[in-house]
């Protein structure tokens, strides 16, 4: 398995639509293997294909704290919605940002798991804000466009800063 790059905001290809697989195969195996690897040392719950640069419609994720219940969703759709949750989300691909987003509470879900084989699940609480937020990245859209125009650009700001500060500490050590 390897550890994959991770894009991030505002990188442009945040915002691609990604497409259907195809089929699930070795590689899309492959793919969602190293993703959990990557999600895993991150670390993180959830991560989409998008975040890594490939525009496939595949997500990983892991509420457990002892990451033992990887999930692997292939295809995903929202077959229904209900309630209203707010969460406090943050993602892999904007670090250390945090903000309330509101989403449902619950949600039924269809997606072809590893290999290949249908299922569906309902999914509440946490496991429902991940899914919700990881399918987000497959239709081009970053959990920061939840927030005002005023608070993304702080975001950018902050984030512009972080990538400074870490680059002119790697040249410190060099």
């Amino acid at each position: 398995m390897a550890r994959l790059p991770i894009l991030e905001f505002p990188d442009p290809r945040l915002r691609t639509v990604a497409r259907p697989v195809a089929a699930v195969d070795a590689r899309i195996r492959k793919l969602a293997d190293d993703m959990l690897e990557t999600m895993y040392e991150a670390p993180g719950i959830g991560l989409a294909a998008t975040q890594v640069d490939v525009h496939e419609r595949l997500l990983v994720l892991d509420i457990s704290e002892e990451h033992s219940q990887p999930m692997v969703l292939v295809n995903p759709v929202i077959l229904s919605s209900e309630g209203s949750q707010v969460y406090q989300e943050g993602c892999l691909s904007v670090p250390g940002i945090y903000a309330d987003v509101t989403r449902a509470e619950r949600i039924q879900v269809e997606a072809l798991d590893r290999d290949g084989r249908h299922f569906a699940l309902e999914a509440e609480g946490l496991l429902a804000v991940c899914i919700q937020h990881e399918m987000d990245h497959l239709a081009g859209k970053v959990f920061v466009d939840y927030l005002s125009p005023l608070k993304r650009e702080l975001v950018k700001r902050k984030l512009a800063k972080q990538k400074r500060l870490a680059d002119e500490g790697s040249e410190d050590a060099a």
